[in-house]
């Protein structure tokens, strides 16, 4: 039992340390594609990569089955980047960055209401929470001057509120007994058919021969394989085994990652602010993995 629970602790660090440095990939991607473009393309490369490493179809779903799988499919894959791009260009990318945050906040509300039993919250996760998200303010402003705006904050809140429900999706699939992988895949195929709509609303219109430069092509296969396709499968692997609550407090990592992303390979200084702010984050990370007293919620 142990060694499955490290098992789902190493796939949950494994999937936040790769989110954590897709920024840069997106980023020089943003320079010749859409969000939209990238979006899409990426998620598509993810589903036949998924068909090419497990051949197999999934059989026996019920209707009420293939309704989870939608809905996952609607929130994780669709509706949650759709927002988060749309936020990121009506308000700051700090904003955005500690509101996408509160995700595991969410979460533990969701898996109390729906999932009884589920997961007992603690005081330690509560504690633990308001630690790691001073921690993130810290690194995300940096010393830059708070500044909202209405409409794209709360789309951020309404994009984590969105995360929490795939989590708790995805704990209600992992209960069903299929291979992640297939169960992946499935959610998948329903994101990209409730992204097609989109596709008209922003123009989708990919140039597709900017993928000869190897630059493109080698960071849209970085979105696409690892980002999407392999993260994806690990991120719904470790749900399974530890829990949506416990598993969604590896988000709280993603800007920590940033940080140490981007003195590797921008080379850029760390402040002592964005340094505070990272032993914050992760004195809040361990402290709400720790068990305590089971929190008091009416």
């Amino acid at each position: 039992m142990k060694n499955k629970t490290a098992s789902g602790h190493l796939a949950a660090f494994l999937t936040i340390l790769i989110w954590g440095t897709t920024f840069i990939s997106t980023k020089i991607l943003l320079a010749d594609f859409q969000p939209v473009e990238i979006l899409f393309i990426r998620f598509v490369i993810g589903a036949l990569a998924l068909l090419a490493v497990f051949p197999h179809r999934l059989k026996g779903t019920g209707w009420k089955q293939e309704c989870t799988f939608a809905a996952a499919g609607l929130s994780g894959i669709c509706l949650y980047y759709l927002l988060e791009n749309i936020a990121l260009t009506c308000t700051q990318a700090s904003n955005v960055g500690v509101i996408i945050s509160i995700a595991p906040f969410f979460t533990a509300m969701l898996t109390h209401l729906f999932m009884k039993g589920e997961e007992k919250l603690s005081a330690n996760f509560f504690t633990g929470f308001v630690l790691a998200m001073a921690g993130i303010a810290l690194i995300s402003f940096n010393g830059s001057r708070l500044a909202l705006n209405p409409a794209g904050d709360l789309l951020a809140v309404l994009a984590a509120f969105i995360w929490a429900c795939y989590s708790v999706l995805t704990r209600k699939i992992s209960s069903f007994g299929y291979h992640t992988i297939l169960t992946t895949r499935r959610i998948f195929f329903y994101g990209i058919l409730f992204m097609l709509p989109a596709l008209f609303l922003f123009d989708f219109k990919p140039d597709l021969t900017h993928f000869s430069n190897p630059v493109c092509l080698l960071n849209i296969l970085f979105l696409g394989l690892g980002a999407s396709a392999l993260c994806f499968v690990t991120w719904n692997y470790a749900v399974g085994i530890l829990g949506a609550v416990k598993t969604s407090i590896y988000i709280y990592l993603v800007p920590v990652i940033t940080v140490i992303t981007s003195v590797i390979v921008l080379r850029e200084t760390v402040t002592l602010m964005a340094g505070a702010g990272t032993v914050l984050t992760m004195a809040g990370l361990f402290l709400s993995e720790r068990r305590g007293c089971p929190a008091k919620l009416q």
